[in-house]
């Protein structure tokens, strides 16, 4: 399946860099299809390294300028990387200029191997002479206004989410179901590492769970916790603040309760007879569905189908759970796995192709 687009591109060499927690991605586009890609493993100790992330930026490169030349690429029209958490934007695609740099480098919403996909991308757009862009950063914020409140006005809830994945499974969604964009309401949810389940109202995410702290627990997550006893948590004296944090995230949810984050590794232990990993899988796939539910409220109701995305949606037994929950809301849509790179490589294209002006980080 390809991202798609409303207007026949021309030929222009796209390079994609998509820097996850254990690996980075790199792929060629001519135009809308993918020609060649890589997945560079990390060594597990650098990538579970409690140094800056930024110490992983020149292996991450490396392996970039590896592809490059193992694949004798000789042109380059633009490279785009993964957009991390930088302020809040509105969706679209932005040009890498310092302030972005700076800001990634600095973590203004926080640290994830994201942040150094515009950095990367610049490097190599420098090489090239040519633009470097990214495009629906995780940051996209277009909240309404009753979606920021969270109780309490010290806290305003943030919109970090897998907007990348979010957006393109927008786009995919209303293609598939014969209605325009602007038009469409979907329930999305991205469903990987961790997990981003978004009302998106004419290709606008209106609310979204916060991917990093809250939500449904995940393979690596933990999700919304119970505020009073996490609160006697983080002031009982056993637990630093760094440690606190990898709780929510990183060794959270699944990996927190059985000890992996493996979703194949987890149904053979049920397959088994492991009652607990049955008992925790159950219990990731009801709290998405409840998500899911929730987020039908946002868009009253009104739902013109749910779609489901991510490496998780690879499991046909993950969303059986999850859709015999869900099925009364709106026709349900599947597309496994990601759809990051392919989204990218077309929010570049519709940039240099005139079909779409970028936009100043500011």
């Amino acid at each position: 399946m390809r991202f798609k687009n409303n207007y026949k591109p021309a030929e222009s060499f796209i390079l994609v860099i998509n820097p996850g927690s254990t690996s980075t991605k790199t792929a060629l586009f001519c135009s809308d299809k993918q020609i060649v890609s890589h997945v560079e493993t990390l060594q597990s100790s650098r990538s579970n390294s409690t140094g800056s992330l930024w110490e992983q930026f020149e292996t991450r490169l490396l392996a970039v300028q590896r592809f490059i030349q193992n694949n004798k690429i000789s042109r380059i029209d633009a490279v785009v990387g993964r957009g991390g958490l930088l302020k809040p934007v509105r969706r679209g695609i932005y040009k890498v200029n310092e302030t972005m740099l700076q800001d990634a480098r600095k973590g203004v919403q926080g640290e994830h191997p994201a942040n150094l996909g515009c950095a990367l991308a610049q490097q190599i757009a420098q090489e090239w002479r040519c633009p470097a862009f990214v495009v629906d950063p995780v940051s996209v914020d277009e909240f309404e206004p009753p979606a920021r409140y969270s109780g309490h006005p010290l806290i305003e809830r943030r919109t970090l989410s897998h907007a990348l994945n979010l957006r393109a499974a927008a786009y995919w969604g209303a293609d598939k179901q014969g209605i325009s964009l602007q038009k469409s309401r979907f329930v999305i949810s991205h469903l990987g590492g961790g997990i981003s389940i978004a009302a998106v109202r004419g290709g606008r995410i209106i609310d979204v769970n916060d991917a990093s702290s809250a939500g449904p627990f995940s393979p690596e997550r933990s999700g919304s916790l119970p505020l009073q006893q996490f609160a006697d948590l983080c002031f009982s004296g056993t637990y630093s603040r760094a440690k606190i944090k990898k709780m929510i995230m990183g060794e959270g949810g699944l990996v927190a309760y059985l000890g992996t984050s493996n979703l194949i590794e987890i149904e053979a232990r049920i397959d088994g007879g492991d009652l607990k990993a049955k008992e925790v899988y159950e219990a990731m796939a009801y709290q998405v569905a409840k998500e899911i539910a929730a987020m039908a409220s946002v868009l009253c109701g009104r739902v013109d189908a749910v779609v489901l995305t991510g490496g998780l949606a690879n499991s046909h037994r993950f969303l059986g759970k999850i859709k015999k929950r869900i099925s009364f809301i709106a026709p349900i849509i599947v597309f496994a796995g990601e759809l990051e790179m392919e989204a990218m490589a077309s929010g570049a294209l519709r940039v240099l192709t005139g079909n779409e002006r970028a936009k100043n980080y500011r």
